[in-house]
């Protein structure tokens, strides 16, 4: 596992504590949990094509089912 480390503003630490306690987490639990969840997320361009393929062959898959 990698470590890496950042720094950020001390007003901006204080609104990252808060937002991790909100959730029950501790600052860097809420800090990797969110760069997975940003890291995980589709490309915009993969999804625009999926929804082209998606609308183009909907009656096909209509058809299908």
């Amino acid at each position: 596992m990698t470590k890496i480390v950042v720094e950020i503003e001390d007003s901006k630490a204080v609104l990252l504590r808060e937002r991790a306690e909100k959730f029950g987490l501790l600052p860097d639990q809420f800090v990797t949990a969110s760069i997975e969840d940003l890291i995980c997320r589709p490309e915009p361009d993969f999804e625009e094509a999926m929804r082209r393929v998606l609308a183009k062959n909907e009656e096909l898959y209509k058809r299908l089912a």
